[in-house]
């Protein structure tokens, strides 16, 4: 951070020419930093443990494996089987639901990624161990604030940097080893443990995926799909965006392995990822095993395999098919997951998980990516956090099972707890519930959660049954609230004035629950407004509805 901090006043001393020049130059200066601290080495093939069962269990015993597979910043609408969707088609997604339970109100822990993941591996909310904000890269977030303070904007002021600052590194701000991962849960009752693709969760003072329960890991170790000059590799850069301007300038082509170097991966990374996972399941089909495959598609910046794009010729705009592109990869993944199950006899008896850390981006420039719900992530509108969440497993779950109630990230974690016949831990709070006896059971269990809550500093939400109180609170701003019936026309009507009292019991339980929260392990950087109805590529106007966004 001391080295950011030099090129940081040397942008602000040098800003005066239009906004260009500004992005360009801190984001020269960044990359150039993180060239220097980044050495790349050639392919290493990655040779899985294989082992049988440690507990000698009869085959007819033997608890189900259990694959998480985790997308990032997957839309609503990327999947076809929530809609008419003529842009692109998921089958093997689609089968997922088919074959198992669909909950249709299932909602990420947070409107951005890492919050969400510590969720996923704790079963808990992450405010309740002080990961409240999502982990960047040394200077991204001040940067982006200063590219985006040149942005005539309605709302006033567009950002604003917190004086205080934040004096970890990025390695640093993580999810504290006291945490009690699924890996380590799961590790107890004899399954092998293994995780494939992003964890930004922490890579120092044991927080990284191999110290945190485990038994073997393939990092994503930069954020590039391939390399900038393989023919192969289709991309597209959104000059509009500034996140986009950033990882472009910041990124490499690169994995690690169990801590070790880091290494460029062989081929495209999301089938690079597929590969490995295959691998792991045929090395583990012995014994019970728990895959995490935590994708980076359909995250930016933007790049696809050629083969994808060219499949994809009717979209017309390039960025739009590019995209498109990387998800058809991303399903791709999910079926040859599913035929290897099949192949290795495993199908029957693993319950396999899927869902997305966030819902789509408005930075991407793809208005309908969310549609028909409002917002993207970065906002705790329903664009932003409610995700598809479905779960496969055909010795226990229903095939075409649905169920309608809210439900969270959390409970994937006490969901594959009780799969494997393990106790959810009794020293902390534990938020998540199984959900295996709401599409099981008959008469149905009363709904899992009474209420659920979302923070990111200034963005905090909360939503019982039918109802969603949104505040928006800025620090030195007047607050903002809205009042949503979600089982009605969703978030486009505010009923505040309407309904105080409904409003009044919801603002009381989220204080309750916030002042039972820890304090945040490192501070947020900035805090800007979020346009909740215009992606990116669109001008704001002075009509438009936005909402302040912490991190």
């Amino acid at each position: 951070m001391k080295w950011f901090a030099g090129i940081l006043l040397v942008v602000v001393a040098l800003l005066g020419s239009g906004w260009v020049f500004r992005a360009e130059l801190a984001i020269f200066g960044i990359s150039r930093m993180m060239d220097s601290r980044v050495e790349i080495g050639p392919t290493q093939d990655i040779t899985w443990a294989t082992g049988v069962d440690s507990e000698n269990r009869d085959p007819d015993e033997k608890p189900p494996n259990i694959i998480l597979i985790l997308a990032d910043d997957l839309g609503w609408n990327d999947v076809s089987l929530n809609g008419p969707n003529a842009t692109i088609q998921t089958p093997n997604i689609d089968a997922l639901a088919a074959e198992g339970a669909t909950f249709t109100q299932g909602y990420a822990a947070n409107g951005t990624c890492a919050p969400s993941r510590a969720a996923l591996m704790t079963g808990r909310y992450g405010t309740r161990f002080g990961f409240e904000f999502t982990p960047t890269p040394p200077g991204m977030m001040p940067v982006l604030s200063i590219i985006s303070s040149t942005v005539d904007r309605p709302l006033e002021p567009p950002g604003m940097v917190n004086p205080e600052g934040n004096t970890l590194e990025y390695e640093e701000m993580g999810m504290p080893p006291s945490e009690i991962t699924l890996a380590e849960l799961l590790g107890e009752q004899g399954y092998h443990t293994a995780h494939i693709g992003k964890w930004h969760l922490g890579q120092t003072n044991g927080m990284a995926a191999h110290d945190q329960g485990f038994d073997e890991s393939l990092l994503m170790a930069s954020g590039l799909y391939g390399r900038l000059d393989d023919d192969n590799v289709i991309q597209a850069r959104q000059d509009f965006d500034p996140i986009d301007r950033f990882l472009w300038a910041a990124l490499r082509f690169a994995a690690s392995f169990n801590g070790g170097p880091r290494f460029e991966p062989p081929r495209y990374l999301t089938d690079y990822y597929t590969d490995e996972a295959v691998k792991v399941i045929e090395a583990n089909k012995d014994r019970p095993f728990f895959l995490y495959l935590a994708h980076w598609a359909p995250h930016t910046p933007l790049q696809a395999l050629r083969e994808d794009y060219e499949a994809l010729s009717h979209i017309e705009l390039h960025r739009e098919r590019v995209y498109a592109a990387m998800i058809r990869s991303l399903d791709r993944s999910v079926g040859q997951v599913m035929d290897a199950l099949k192949a290795n006899g495993l199908d029957e008896n693993t319950l396999v998980m899927f869902t997305s850390d966030n819902g789509g981006a408005g930075y991407i420039g793809l208005p309908d990516v969310n549609d028909p719900y409002r917002g993207w992530k970065i906002t705790l509108f329903e664009g932003g956090i409610r995700v598809p969440f479905l779960a496969r497993w055909p010795a226990r779950i229903p095939a075409g099972a649905t169920y309608d109630a809210p439900v969270h990230h959390f409970d994937m974690y006490a969901t594959a707890a009780a799969a494997a016949g393990a106790e959810l831990p009794t020293d902390r709070v534990m938020d998540g519930v199984d959900l295996t006896p709401f599409v099981t059971d008959s008469p149905i269990p009363e709904v899992p959660h009474k209420y659920l809550f979302f923070r990111s500093g200034a963005a905090q939400a909360v939503r019982d049954e039918r109802w969603k109180l949104m505040v928006s609170a800025p620090p030195g701003l007047s607050r903002k609230e809205w009042l949503f019936d979600l089982t009605a026309d969703g978030e486009w009507s505010d009923l505040l004035a309407e309904h105080p009292e409904i409003a009044d019991r919801l603002r009381k339980e989220l204080t309750n629950h916030n002042n039972a929260q820890a304090e945040s392990r490192w501070p947020w950087t900035v805090t800007t407004a979020q346009n909740v109805d215009r992606d990116l590529s669109q001008e704001d106007q002075p009509e438009d509805e936005f909402a302040y966004w912490s991190n």
